[in-house]
């Protein structure tokens, strides 16, 4: 049985930075997330048996736009409803916002569909590491 909480005081960080390396979302340092997370408005944590399985976040400014980020789920969990409802919870705290914006991994937009997400079709976005944005799939330099 799952354990959902939106609350970050117990989290083991490091725990998470291997959630996230295992998602695979990536090589996040535990001293990142923990700063991403805490100036995140909302924030959700599965956990089962004392283990961290799937966390995810929001950015949102409490009126217009809320943006999901970071939804990441062990392997082991994922394809057995963890994820829909980790956004879920996000769309539900987010609700108030007039817009629910979320960036997904290139591959996973049909999943988000099935949410109710459209594709955007006038997003835009500058990467720290541009040709790596490129090459995983994320930014397209063609017009």
């Amino acid at each position: 049985m799952l354990i959902w909480t939106n609350s970050q005081e117990e989290v083991n960080w490091n725990e998470l930075e291997t959630l996230y390396r295992l998602a695979p979302l990536g090589n996040k340092s535990a001293a990142h997330l923990r700063l991403v997370f805490g100036n995140s408005r909302f924030k959700w944590f599965a956990c089962e048996e004392g283990k961290l399985v799937a966390a995810g976040r929001a950015l949102a400014d409490g009126a217009d736009c809320s943006y999901i980020c970071d939804i990441a789920v062990l392997p082991s969990h994922q394809g057995m409803g963890v994820g829909k409802e980790m956004v879920s919870r996000l769309v539900a705290d987010s609700k108030e916002h007039k817009k629910i914006i979320l960036y997904s991994v290139p591959g996973k937009e049909s999943f988000y569909e099935k949410l109710g997400f459209l594709r955007l079709l006038t997003a835009m976005a500058i990467f720290q590491d541009r040709e790596s944005g490129i090459e995983r799939g994320y930014l397209s330099d063609v017009a």
